[in-house]
């Protein structure tokens, strides 16, 4: 394959890939977006490489960008960006958005602002991680546009060909578009991708968990992503070559940065092309399962002295079937010397319990064992003519055999551990790296239980410190100085003999000078200053020592210097422990008077239940009443049905008086009546057609079945008709007496003083000032009209209540009997209403 241009995206140096792997690790460890989906974290880093860089405008660190566009970007659609993009994003504060309208305020798209970056250049400057140039920005973009744009086709220009993943869109798109960025970035120009270190899950292999631990998912999503990365041809898993033909170490090739950096890919294009291939026996192994070798073959490679493993290339060495034995064919007579893998596969296991590093191959051959000489394995070995002993470690594996439980998991035998805690080199969150940063030895002598507590009890801290009043990108630096000062005045690491403990109990604890909260060892923790109160208590205690030292002057003048001293002292700690007692009694009154806030708390809220009880209780007898009208039980005390009657015959009775407050002459109490009977009757003429309406419409069954029910719709039905007939009356009621005498005197009165004010009264009869006056006369007007509506409305009332003016109907106690009366036909419900 020919080399790839210079041009490449893919093509980046080993600087420039540190960087931008630095900066998107720093974006997607921001607590604001951390945690979010995998969609909202592309989204970000898409967002971020698109925006502007500083240039001291009002656009900087903006991104444009549409809606749909940005769906194109991750592979999914414009609903998929609102509900786990743009929401979850707003709400945890990790972006801003601006809808940029056109002329007529339609929305032509939106101004986003990723506030990691903005908060970054503007707390970190240029030394952040995040603040990118305008080069590396561009970089990034050109790298993601490689991987995963969807393509251009820009009028009179070069059109942008489509990403390796722009056909990968729908259910999971996004987080394959963000593990192939995130494992480019992590794979040298070599084209294989960085592996992670330690013990990994045997199940899912080292690959997934290197994905899992990049996205920070389960290794069996790993797994999953990099499947379908494979399939999509831009990665592909293989194994090392090994001497014997065995499967040797696994690893991945990200294949777009080999073939950018011109790398052989016909071995890896000929495995993946090949599909399942079932693995033959090596070709250097001999006994029944040797391969069979013609002889033209043998001929001419046996001449040369070289075996077909040796002339075989490296696509040619299969892995072992699953059939075959570990070695060849031996003969009867000899032992193996090579003893069974262990099943935990750990370094070092196979040399005993020592666990040290392997020797050369003749390392001890000379040593005594038992007074002997000769190596403990060599001797009696078959090297010697002599069968071995059998060796300590296949004891322990038959012991470990022979401990195994019913579901095949291995037991401890002999204090051995049967597992090794997880440890982790370097921290997935970019605070608590800066944070435990100059103790990175010790944290590599941690287990891994240990390195759990230890970073719970720094993101403990980081949060105190936020709580404090520390910003949050200062914290992680305060408490990387605190664990330097630490370390200085124990001496160094290589002093500290239990990390675990010094951490947890020296370390990253706070210790306060004062009763100031933000105080570590006289220094304020959101200032960085000298803490002020503990320059007060030095000084209030030097000012007590002082009085205390001129009182005994004054009372003992005589005494030598050392008594002095010791006097002192004495009278000091005198002193120390009254303010102690006092403290240790305000302690105990705070914690009385808690104690009795807590019991005045819990009567309150005991009061509180028995109080809810009886009003639910008196909400239950209260229900079980009959109507006061109709007698029907269980109805509350008034039914459904009756209390929309009585608001109905209010209502009535309120229409009809605000009908005679300008259509009536109110001395005259026949006038007034013959108004409200009106009024009764035009509106007891509406309620009938609804009713009819209603009556015409409803099922003779259904009203048969509920009659109650439809007395209580008719009920409402009524009420509703009268209630949208009250604002006409007041309207009515308004505007005729916006006409009387009494209001056109008022308007007149507003028109004249309005006339008069000093602005208008060099040119009173001028266009403005003539619409000032008309407008206050107007409001004058209404102004005399409400008031006189409401006065003879109060007038009414009170005639209403003395029997002198008209009143509602007569109640219910004494129109039951004349209802009772009635024959029931099928304008019962109608009946019941009038």
């Amino acid at each position: 394959m020919a080399a790839a241009s210079s041009g490449d995206p893919l093509r980046l140096g080993r600087k420039m890939r540190l960087r931008l792997l630095a900066a998107i690790r720093a974006l997607l460890a921001d607590p604001s977006i951390a945690g979010q989906p995998d969609a909202a974290r592309l989204a970000t880093v898409v967002l971020y490489a698109k925006s502007r860089a500083p240039q001291g405008g009002p656009y900087d660190n903006v991104t444009s960008i549409w809606v749909a566009e940005l769906g194109r970007w991750m592979g999914v659609g414009e609903s998929t960006v609102h509900r786990r993009v743009l929401a979850p994003l707003k709400k945890s504060g990790g972006l801003r958005t601006e809808v940029v309208p056109d002329a007529l305020g339609h929305p032509t798209g939106l101004r986003c602002r990723v506030m990691p970056l903005v908060r970054a250049r503007a707390d970190g400057g240029a030394n952040h991680p995040l603040a990118l140039s305008k080069v590396e920005l561009a970089t990034l973009l050109h790298l993601i546009e490689a991987l995963f744009g969807h393509g251009w086709a820009p009028k009179d220009k070069e059109p942008t060909p489509p990403g390796l993943l722009a056909g990968r869109k729908g259910r999971g798109a996004p987080t394959d578009r963000l593990g192939l960025l995130l494992m480019v970035l992590h794979t040298g120009s070599s084209g294989w991708l960085q592996l992670c270190g330690g013990s990994v899950d045997k199940r899912e292999g080292r690959g997934a968990v290197t994905m899992a631990r990049l996205l920070g998912c389960s290794p069996a999503g790993g797994r999953k992503v990099l499947a379908r990365l494979a399939e999509a041809g831009v990665a592909a898993r293989e194994r090392k070559g090994t001497g014997t033909g065995m499967d040797g170490k696994g690893r991945i090739l990200v294949l777009p940065v080999a073939r950018a950096y011109g790398r052989d890919l016909t071995v890896v294009e000929a495995v993946q092309g090949s599909g399942s291939v079932f693995s033959a026996r090596p070709a250097g192994a001999g006994g029944d399962l040797g391969p069979a070798v013609e002889a033209g073959a043998l001929g001419a490679s046996g001449a040369s002295g070289e075996s077909a493993a040796e002339t075989a290339p490296e696509a040619e060495f299969p892995a072992r079937p699953a059939g075959a034995e570990p070695h060849t064919v031996h003969a009867s007579v000899v032992t193996p010397v090579v003893p069974p893998q262990l099943d935990c596969g750990f370094s070092g296991e196979g040399r005993g319990a020592e666990g040290r590093r392997p020797e050369r191959a003749c390392a001890g051959e000379d040593e005594a064992v038992d007074g002997e000489t000769g190596s403990p394995v060599a001797k009696g070995g078959p090297l010697r003519g002599e069968k071995p002993k059998e060796s300590p470690v296949d004891e322990r594996v038959g012991q470990r055999a022979a401990g195994a439980g019913a579901g095949g998991r291995p037991k401890a035998v002999g204090g051995a551990k049967t597992q090794r805690q997880r440890r982790v080199a370097l921290l997935a969150d970019l605070g608590l790296r800066v944070a435990l940063g100059p103790v990175s030895w010790l944290w590599e002598r941690l287990s891994g239980w240990q390195q759990e507590q230890v970073a719970a009890t720094a993101k403990a801290e980081l949060s105190q410190l936020a709580g404090l009043g520390v910003a949050a990108q200062r914290a992680p630096q305060l408490l990387a100085d605190r664990l330097t000062g630490r370390l200085e005045e124990t001496g160094g690491e290589a002093l500290v003999r239990r990390p675990f403990g010094w951490l947890i109990g020296r370390g990253l604890v706070r210790r306060p000078s004062c009763s100031d909260r933000r105080c570590d060892d006289g220094t304020r923790l959101d200032t960085g200053a000298e803490c002020e109160n503990c320059g007060n208590v030095v000084h209030l205690r030097r000012a007590r020592r002082a009085r205390t030292a001129a009182e005994i002057d004054r009372e003992l003048p005589h005494l030598g210097d050392d008594q002095r001293r010791r006097v002192i002292e004495e009278r000091l700690r005198e002193q120390a422990a009254i303010e102690a007692q006092e403290q240790a009694r305000r302690r105990e009154q705070a914690r009385a008077e808690k104690g009795r806030r807590e019991e005045a708390r819990a009567a309150a809220q005991e009061r509180a239940e028995h109080e809810r009880a009886a009003a639910a209780a008196a909400e239950r007898v209260r229900q079980a009443l009959a109507c006061e009208d109709c007698g029907q039980q269980q109805a509350g005390g008034l039914c459904e049905g009756c209390g929309y009657r009585r608001r109905t015959a209010e209502a009535m009775v309120e229409a009809g008086l605000t009908a005679a407050a300008w259509a009536a002459d109110l001395d005259d109490a026949g006038d007034v009546a013959l108004v409200t009977s009106g009024v009764r009757a035009s509106l007891e003429q509406e309620i009938a057609d609804v009713h009819s309406g209603y009556l015409g419409a409803l099922d003779p069954a259904g009203r048969s079945e509920d009659p109650a029910g439809v007395a209580a719709v008719l009920a409402y039905g009524a009420l509703r008709t009268v209630e949208e007939a009250l604002p006409e009356f007041r309207r009515s009621a308004l505007k005729q007496l916006g006409r009387s005498e009494e209001a056109e005197a008022e308007a007149r009165r507003a028109y004249r003083t309005e006339q008069n004010r000093r602005w208008y009264r060099h040119n009173p009869n001028g266009a403005d000032a003539v619409a000032a006056a008309t407008k206050a006369a107007d409001t004058a007007r209404k102004r005399a009209a409400e008031y006189l509506l409401a006065t003879r409305m109060e007038q009414l009332r009170e005639r209403a209540l003395a029997g002198t003016g008209p009143v509602g109907p007569a109640p219910w106690a004494e129109r039951l009997p004349v209802l009772a009366a009635r024959p029931l036909d099928g304008n019962t419900p109608t009946a019941v209403i009038a």
